[in-house]
């Protein structure tokens, strides 16, 4: 990114902004999630959570696809457009921390431990979309799936149908939520510790298990917790508690209902005028329904303000410099997966999709 671009006023960084896309429409898609801030996100063509945002980009003709999000989310879009397409992350230091605490290398070696103790049970890998291209290609060449906060629980349900038990990662509380919904006793939930030998657990409990959940999570749904539920229940009468499911288990079992950042949207947007509502997830989302639902009392559930910090290198900034650079041919920040990744990484995707 250039330092003119850095050093512009905002307002006329977003003249620019809307000029460029002018110059370039029916070129570029902008695609942007829920967690951008709200300077990035009103540049957005489609806006959404991930699972919507992989559809869009299945489905996208454009052909540049501006991908306002995370690595990971930008690897899926490039996995699932043509090879005509390229898809731009406006800041490549745009990544997720859960989904680097699952590396290949280390899922590779507990799968191997895991089927040396549970090798006459069929085991099926479950990803969260919060992984790289290289974790999806694993899952897929090995029978399973994607899943998103969406539908983990139609994935996981599926997976079970398909095997013994799920190997899933990296999100552990998104998988004990979604394994719980299903009915699956605590007795067949067992959490992978990374970096010990059979996860520090024993064989009789792995071959038990009906899930095993890699340990991972996101640390800015792991502020959230029953305590805070309680706290505001005492200080607001009514007060209705929506949480997204990356959330420990204690703090979603607490709330009045939980889902992801789609079905939050729709829970306040549906909601009666006057009622109140504390949201567990991004404070971008949560300051956005306050700005959209001012007819409704809308808090943030933590104390603290819980920014996702990766996902807000993306700033009208560095938008503008891969626009202005596209304007002047020039594809800066593309993010490219490699063939064979990319092969196995579509079949998870694909069979999420048909999920």
């Amino acid at each position: 990114m250039t330092e003119k671009n850095k050093e512009m006023d905002k307002g006329a960084v977003f003249e620019k902004i809307t000029a460029r896309k002018k110059e370039l429409a029916g070129k570029v898609l902008i695609l942007a999630h829920h967690y951008q801030q709200e300077d990035v996100y009103q540049f957005a063509d489609f806006t959404g959570d991930s699972l919507k945002l992989a559809r869009q980009a299945a489905e996208a003709d454009s052909e540049y696809i501006i991908f306002c999000g995370v690595h990971f989310m930008a690897e899926s879009a490039d996995v699932l457009t043509s090879a005509k397409q390229a898809v731009i992350l406006p800041d490549l230091n745009a990544g997720c921390p859960m989904a680097d605490m699952a590396t290949v290398e280390e899922v590779e070696s507990a799968w191997h431990e895991l089927t040396e103790v549970c090798g006459d049970q069929k085991i099926i890998p479950v990803t969260y979309v919060n992984s790289s291209a290289r974790i999806k290609a694993f899952v897929g060449t090995h029978g399973g799936a994607v899943c998103t906060s969406s539908n983990a629980e139609r994935v996981l349900s599926w997976a079970l149908s398909q095997g013994d038990k799920v190997f899933f990662f990296p999100d552990e509380h998104l998988g004990r939520n979604s394994s719980k919904a299903l009915g699956i006793d605590d007795e067949e939930i067992v959490l992978w510790r990374r970096g010990e030998r059979f996860g520090a657990n024993s064989d009789e409990k792995l071959k038990n298990a009906k899930t095993i959940l890699w340990q991972g999570y996101c640390h800015v749904h792991q502020e959230f917790s029953a305590d805070l539920v309680r706290r505001w229940r005492e200080k607001v009468t009514g007060i209705q508690v929506i949480i997204h499911p990356e959330s420990p288990f204690e703090a979603v079992a607490a709330a009045d209902m939980y889902g992801s950042t789609e079905d939050i949207i729709a829970a306040v947007r549906d909601a009666a005028p006057g009622t109140s509502w504390a949201i567990g997830t991004e404070v971008n989302l949560v300051n956005r329904l306050k700005a959209q639902y001012p007819d409704k009392n809308i808090h943030l559930l933590a104390d603290t303000a819980c920014t996702c910090n990766t996902m807000s290198c993306i700033t009208p900034a560095n938008l503008l410099w891969v626009l202005d650079n596209l304007a002047a041919g020039k594809v800066v920040n593309q993010i490219t997966v490699e063939r064979e990744t990319a092969a196995g990484s579509k079949l998870a995707l694909d069979r999420m999709l048909e999920i």
